[in-house]
């Protein structure tokens, strides 16, 4: 298994720059992928960005250029580097990590963009 806490989350203004992290525990992290989701109220969670273990990026279009993942496998940490924040940003951020149909999640970060 694999136990998932994110941090970094809070209050920032319009065109600001978060960086969330989210720790990992318990299984042997490099052999995960690693994503990191959104859900905005009365919304579905959506993905953000994703890393393979060995480093491979993926995006979906809409955040391609603002947003950048990254991981330390010795650390067992992933980071999301969140930059030119906008309001429709502000939403709970999950971390998740996957391998071979199972998935495991963090119990979320709140991320609140606004003046």
């Amino acid at each position: 298994q694999l136990q998932l806490v994110e941090s970094g989350g809070g209050l920032v203004q319009p065109g600001g720059s978060l960086r969330l992290s989210c720790a990992a525990s318990g299984n042997i992290f490099s052999i995960y992928t690693m994503n990191w989701y959104r859900q905005a109220p009365g919304k579905q969670r959506e993905l953000v960005a994703g890393i393979t273990g060995g480093g491979s990026t993926n995006y979906p279009d809409s955040e391609k250029g603002r947003f950048t993942i990254s991981r330390d496998n010795a650390k067992k940490t992933v980071y999301l580097q969140m930059n030119s924040l906008k309001p429709e940003d502000t939403a709970v951020y999950y971390c998740n990590g996957v391998r071979l149909g199972h998935a495991y999640w963090g119990q979320g970060t709140q991320v609140t963009v606004s003046s």
